[in-house]
């Protein structure tokens, strides 16, 4: 019988290829919460949705205002599915109802994250995501094998510190690409 073994791409980044051909990924960079036998989860975290946390909060806490540096915080639309659900990437140092620890970051789904955030005692670094990307057993694998996406090891740094517009090209660079310089055409040697 033989078994397949396909090393784990959690805490990696994806790059979406320039030929991309689904609009909801176009151009998107994916940092990889899961990856397992049973399929993968990520966040979109260079793709801001429009809202901000004062948005979120107006919501969730309609009498209690956001304290003013945390207001304009973005919030990522994280992907096609369960658009209304929120998630909360952070460091691992920070730790709240349900904290999913991910190695050097944290992944919160609970409510106490957000207002943390809000009343200015939470993570100071975090990426707040609403929806998710996912993938079923081996459908992530055969997308790796048709060339729509790079992978590399995420790095908290293009994560949290450098503005959406310039973390898909910062994952490339961390590999030696440029993805202006990649052909849109797909081929196999």
């Amino acid at each position: 019988m033989k078994t397949s073994t396909t090393a784990s791409l959690k805490h990696h980044f994806l790059i979406a290829m320039p030929h991309m051909a689904d609009p909801r990924f176009a151009q998107a960079l994916i940092y990889l919460v899961e990856h397992n036998q049973d399929g993968a989860m990520g966040l979109v975290i260079n793709r801001p949705s429009g809202l901000n946390l004062a948005d979120i909060m107006e919501q969730l806490r309609p009498d209690s205002p956001t304290a003013p540096p945390y207001q304009a915080a973005l919030v990522y639309a994280g992907g096609p599915v369960q658009t209304d659900r929120g998630f909360v990437l952070h460091p691992a140092d920070h730790h709240f109802q349900a904290t999913l620890a991910l190695g050097e970051l944290g992944m919160t789904t609970s409510q106490d994250v957000l207002f943390a955030i809000a009343d200015g005692q939470g993570p100071a670094r975090h990426l707040i995501a609403l929806g998710y990307a996912g993938w079923g057993a081996g459908q992530l694998e055969a997308e790796l094998a048709q060339n729509a996406w790079l992978s590399c090891p995420a790095q908290p740094q293009i994560l949290f510190d450098l503005p959406p517009d310039q973390r898909l090209d910062a994952a490339a660079a961390s590999l030696g690409i440029q993805l202006s310089q990649l052909s849109s055409q797909v081929g196999h040697a």
